[in-house]
């Protein structure tokens, strides 16, 4: 009887461990390629400069708040750049909407920072690779263990620098854009 039980003890435990969820992040705007809606609307681009819609799902246990970043690593800065930093959204909200990023709209949730771009501003920065080259932007959700102590005018790296200090999970995607 005693083996019984704890057969049936670990086969419930196996279950539960494999049917754990995945912390995912999606997209109904990019992932694949970005669009004109993304692209920037300076630096010799002429897109609409609206931030993706994202969403995700299954954050771990103990998750205070979520970070959003858009970096591309081909910039030629010799450093990548940052189009969107996001911090400090509350840890009930799983998705931002499309145009979130435009400042003057006030569409984040309460609470939720956006710290400046590598532009020096805060706020959604779209893609503008130059001509003929196709640049990787990597889309990031972080799940927090606390709510970071900074403001908007919080360089990007610095930003960087406490949400790896802080991170539970993240989840990321990629879109590409060339013009």
């Amino acid at each position: 009887m005693k083996r019984t039980i704890t057969i049936a003890a670990l086969l419930f435990l196996v279950g539960k461990i494999s049917f754990a969820q995945t912390f995912t992040l999606k997209s109904s705007d990019v992932g694949g390629q970005a669009t004109q809606k993304q692209f920037a609307n300076s630096f010799n681009c002429h897109g609409q400069n609206i931030s993706p819609q994202l969403s995700w799902e299954n954050p771990p246990a103990g998750t205070q708040s979520f970070a959003v970043t858009i970096y591309d690593k081909d910039a030629p800065t010799g450093s990548g750049f940052w189009h969107w930093v996001v911090f400090n959204i509350p840890s009930n909200v799983t998705e931002l909407k499309s145009g979130a990023g435009d400042v003057s709209k006030n569409l984040m949730p309460a609470g939720a920072i956006q710290s400046n771009t590598d532009t020096g501003a805060p706020g959604y920065v779209g893609p503008c690779p130059p001509p003929g080259a196709a640049h990787e932007y990597l889309v990031t959700v972080y799940a927090l263990n606390n709510r970071l102590q900074l403001d908007k005018n919080t360089p990007p790296p610095y930003v960087g620098f406490y949400l790896n200090s802080s991170v539970l999970a993240k989840a990321s995607i990629v879109f590409y854009a060339k013009q």
